[in-house]
């Protein structure tokens, strides 16, 4: 609907229970070889907890790192990692520098992560060392704590949206019609989607359409204060049915992006973007089987499968969000001629009217997703391309984690563009769960109309990702183009109008 190239990590309970701080520093008077490491268990459910571990550097400048540390019982092992390459051999756990991480200076930090496992006790380990250097000194310890259930009653007046300065991305979980992070704050996703991964791999593009995702081209989003990234999906690719890249290479580019965006303090949003099954009915993209554009829904074949490898290779990571489909339209393939039928075909799946496959419903998605174990938050699409709430409340699929927020996408060429159609269908919705505005924009290049839509969400304590980071000419063939180059340059109106309101919510 609006690119110029087609035709238009087991995670964290509901309620966490368990979190554990060891601080390990080394004395002031050996800071010359010397380093701090921080582990903290961010949350802990039976047999399993996640972690993170916060290195600093006091000695002098180094171009890559090793940490080491023994877990302390019998049981204890990492399951999955990310920032680093984690190995175990025995109670001896080993986590080495990316190439992107690996070079510290005095004094600057970095974070890693993993999911682990026990048995019995979870003890925090107390001694560390990185490249061989024992990082010793007083261990402090933070008690564990069990969170509350649900939000402050009184939320801050300005929702915060930033991580603490230098650190990973928040682990995230829904708590009545608020996001929170682990330490119970309220967050909103406020950033930008970053395209090519659903189309690149399927029109001999590579995967990311020649752009960086490195090191650099992350730094350019984080002078916009972008907190989260929308990477769009294409199913084929990851499951290794066509496209180049494809299967393990294309999942391996992916993981590598997230967890890039993770140690940069940037919630990652996986959408599914474009999907396999051919359909050739009313309003229809293409006509292929492939996955080569947006169909109305998703195949009952394939999308369960990709969503339970998506959700197993991320499951624990739970500053991952999960976007289950893009932009839904049973409602067009049936020409609207029956909504309440558009509404359980969008829930519920099966034969729907229009559509010649066996589709996917939202609740087999979500379904899939939980059966893995991953307790990651999920965004869950309305009708008519995602524009249409109206009936989302009736028609919400169920999840035993109640981790559902709302997926909204709004453009000036939608339906519901003025704001008491967002009061009375948005709203609503915002009122009893979280809403996310996954894309926002206009067919122009100016930024009046997102600039409409932004102020409204801001005064709900809203997020949004604006499409899209690209540069795809000063303003694109249709308009919603961000920047000029990867450096992060903004086009001239809609992108700086976009970048200046960015800085001013997210100071």
């Amino acid at each position: 609907m609006k690119r110029p190239h087609a035709l238009l990590a087991s995670g964290i309970a509901g309620t966490l229970a368990a979190a554990g701080l060891v601080a390990v520093t080394l004395p002031a008077s050996a800071a010359a070889e010397g380093c701090t490491v921080t582990y903290a268990v961010q949350s802990q459910w039976p047999g399993g907890f996640q972690g993170n571990v916060s290195i600093t550097n006091l000695g002098s400048p180094t171009t890559s790192w090793t940490l080491a540390f023994d877990f302390p019982a019998a049981g204890q092992r990492v399951t999955q990692g990310w920032s680093a390459t984690w190995t175990q051999s025995g109670a001896r756990v080993t986590a080495a520098s990316m190439n992107w991480n690996g070079s510290l200076g005095t004094g600057a930090s970095t974070s890693i992560g993993f999911v682990g496992a026990f048995s019995g006790t979870n003890p925090v380990p107390t001694a560390f060392s990185v490249n061989g250097v024992a990082c010793n000194g007083p261990v402090t310890t933070t008690p564990p704590t069990t969170p509350p259930t649900t939000p402050p009653t009184t939320p801050p007046t300005t929702p915060p949206t930033s991580p603490p300065p230098g650190g990973a991305a928040p682990a995230l979980r829904v708590s009545g019609n608020k996001i929170l992070t682990a330490a119970n704050a309220q967050y909103r996703l406020l950033g930008v989607n970053r395209s090519s991964g659903e189309y690149a791999c399927v029109q001999s593009k590579g995967q990311w359409d020649s752009g960086p995702v490195d090191q650099a081209s992350v730094d350019a989003m984080k002078t916009w204060k972008i907190r989260a990234l929308r990477i769009p999906l294409n199913e084929d690719c990851w499951l290794g049915l066509s496209g180049t890249p494809s299967g393990a290479a294309y999942q391996q580019g992916v993981k590598d992006y997230v967890n890039l965006l993770v140690a940069n303090g940037i919630n990652p949003i996986l959408d599914l973007h474009w999907t396999r099954g051919q359909y050739t009915g009313n309003i229809s993209a293409c006509a292929d089987l492939a996955a080569t554009c947006q169909k109305p829904m998703p195949s009952m074949q394939y999308t369960p499968q990709f969503w339970t490898s998506v959700a197993n290779a991320f499951k624990g990571n739970n500053a991952v969000v999960f976007d289950l489909f893009n932009e839904p339209y049973p409602d067009a393939s049936n020409n609207w001629s029956d909504m309440p039928a558009a509404w359980r075909c969008l829930r519920d799946g099966g034969t729907c009217t229009g559509i010649t496959y066996e589709v996917a419903g939202m609740q087999d998605l979500v379904d899939a997703v939980r059966a893995t174990g991953a307790t990651n938050v999920l965004l869950v699409a309305g009708l008519t391309w995602t524009n249409d709430l109206s009936q989302w409340l009736a028609y919400k699929p169920n999840d035993p984690l109640n981790n559902i927020v709302a997926s909204w996408h709004s453009y000036n060429f939608n339906a519901c563009i003025t704001a008491s159609c967002w009061d009375s269908q948005i709203g609503t919705v915002a009122a009893q769960v979280p809403v996310h505005a996954g894309e926002i924009g206009q067919d122009t290049c100016a930024h009046n109309y997102i600039d409409q839509v932004m102020s409204w969400l801001d005064t709900k304590g809203l997020g949004y990702t604006a499409w899209t980071w690209n540069p795809w000419g000063i303003c694109g063939s249709s308009g919603n183009v961000l920047i000029e180059d990867y450096a992060g340059t903004p086009t001239q109106t809609y992108g700086a109008g976009f970048k200046a309101h960015l800085l001013a919510v997210n100071p």
